[in-house]
């Protein structure tokens, strides 16, 4: 076991919190009436109150807000019938018709520095890119690129934070990754993305 991870196979109930089967590094947080289930949650990550989180992997960094829904498992929709019942494994009913195989759960990948809004919905399977923006109350069933701003329901992309060159130079530094005495060394450049790339190249 990673001393720097807590590692919940069944349930563990954090204050309120539900985490099971999670790796969740000892410096993010996940608040009161929040559900993570099978997911993974890099440092400095936070997940508001009231919000699921179902077989996501997601990086470092990220704000998600209250009451947000991310992942989850589909249902058989070219099927005869949609219902669990009809499918292998478990289910509340604790019935099964038949034993034909459905995997109902995808891994949705949420980058690093990513930022979900209030009330946002994030489809199962979805990949969203470093440093993106998720805007409140959105539903999110296409992959988003690193730095874009999507928002609506359906969400829609809306423009990118920075341009191409500034992305793409953002990106490289992998700032996400550094140890935590580089960014504090660094941090007061972070309100200029400019000031950021010229004083880390200097050195």
């Amino acid at each position: 076991m990673n001393i720097e991870y807590y590692w919940s196979k069944f349930v563990l109930m954090l204050h309120g919190r539900s985490v099971r089967g999670s790796r969740i590094d000892k410096r993010a947080r996940i608040n009161y009436g929040s559900n993570v289930v099978n997911s993974t949650m890099g440092r400095y990550s936070y997940c508001g109150y009231d919000s699921w989180i179902i077989e996501a992997d997601i990086g470092s960094f990220c704000s998600i807000s209250n009451n947000v829904r991310i992942g989850g498992p589909a249902h058989s929709v070219n099927w005869v019938s949609s219902s669990p019942v009809f499918c292998n494994g478990k289910n509340m009913f604790g019935k099964n018709f038949g034993d034909n195989r459905f995997e109902p759960f995808t891994r949705t990948t949420i980058g690093n520095d990513v930022w979900i809004g209030e009330c946002a919905m994030i489809k199962a399977g979805v990949k969203i890119g470093n440093g993106a923006v998720i805007g409140m109350g959105s539903v999110v069933t296409k992959d988003v690129g690193d730095h874009e701003i999507w928002a609506g329901n359906p969400a829609k992309f809306i423009r990118k934070r920075f341009d191409d060159e500034m992305i793409n130079k953002l990106t490289d530094t992998k700032w996400w990754d550094k140890p935590d005495e580089w960014i504090e060394k660094n941090a007061a450049n972070f309100p200029s993305p400019e000031k950021f790339i010229k004083e880390i190249s200097d050195i």
